[in-house]
């Protein structure tokens, strides 16, 4: 019987390479499986169920293919041979290690991989806050609010003044972002007190503004001028008249940060500013999604938190 073993012995070895090349391949479909529908992040004890349970499943599929190849394939007595749940124990071994090899590499990847999309989220945070102060201190812009300051001073100083202040305070807040990818939502609704303002001695009585807090936003956080960016795009698209009042409404859940107006397109467009393509960009490097709603009568846009 040893002389039969021997005699076969570069069969079972041969026999155990494929087994173990096919346990490295499963291993790694289930590590990607497992990491896809069931990562640690979301229920480390049911990730930890759910690789044993894969593990012992592929150990058993394997097994099964091993026998078959040696018994039935081969055809090697199987006198002598060790049964099947010694087999099973050392698959079980050998299986373990495997995946937990392909776990730290899996791990150590996705910490060079978090680096590397880190440095780019600052650069593109960078980006935006050049962009964003480029697009406030555009000349349009400027010489709209030079324009309005200077029919206020000769027609009514108070309100003069408090535009000068209510311009100087948004140009202060657009400033002091240079260090903040992220604002709370109260920091924001107080910036956008004094661009509405300057919109309000603009544009007078032609539009209306309204924000409904369903829940607390004390503890959320969104990309700095985000509310600024989208109102200012509603007036820029759109008429603004007594007549044909701009109805501009902000809603606060615990979802999203809510942006609404009616829709009365203007046919003298500025196509200048960065646009809602870019604020869409800027979310997705935090893994946050945009949604856009577009109706016969509004035009919806939906902002996710970052954090709360």
């Amino acid at each position: 019987m040893k002389e039969d073993l021997w005699s076969n012995f570069h069969i079972q070895l041969s026999a155990h390479y494929i087994v173990i090349l096919m346990m490295c391949i499963a291993d790694y479909r289930l590590l990607l499986f497992l990491n896809k529908y069931l990562p640690y992040s979301k229920n480390i004890l049911y990730r930890i169920m759910a690789g044993l349970a894969g593990l012992t499943l592929i150990c058993l599929i394997l097994l099964w293919a091993f026998n078959f190849l040696i018994y039935d394939v081969f055809l090697i007595s199987k006198e002598g041979m060790p049964s099947f749940l010694i087999k099973f124990a050392f698959g079980m071994a050998a299986n373990i290690p495997i995946l937990l090899v392909f776990e730290l590499i899996y791990y150590f990847q996705s910490e060079q991989k978090a680096i590397a999309d880190s440095e780019i989220a600052k650069r593109q945070v960078l980006l935006f806050q050049h962009e964003t102060l480029r697009a406030q201190i555009n000349p349009h812009f400027l010489f709209n609010s030079l324009n309005v300051l200077s029919s206020l001073i000769y027609v009514n100083p108070d309100n003069a003044n408090k535009f000068t202040k209510a311009l100087s305070k948004t140009y202060r807040y657009v400033l002091s972002l240079t260090r903040q990818p992220v604002v709370s939502v109260v920091e924001e609704l107080d910036a956008l007190d004094s661009y509405l303002f300057l919109m309000r001695m603009r544009f007078e009585d032609s539009f209306t503004f309204t924000v409904n807090r369903i829940v607390s936003c004390d503890n959320y956080e969104i990309i700095p001028l985000t509310l600024q960016l989208l109102i200012e795009n509603a007036f820029k698209h759109n008429i603004a008249t007594e007549e044909s009042l701009l109805n501009i409404k902000i809603t606060i859940d615990s979802d999203y940060i809510t942006v609404e107006n009616n829709i009365q397109p203007s046919m003298d467009v500025d196509k200048g500013g960065i646009g809602l393509k870019y604020i869409i960009k800027q979310y997705k490097l935090y893994a946050k999604d945009v949604t856009v709603e577009h109706t016969q009568q509004l035009f919806i846009v939906k902002i996710p938190y970052i954090q709360s």
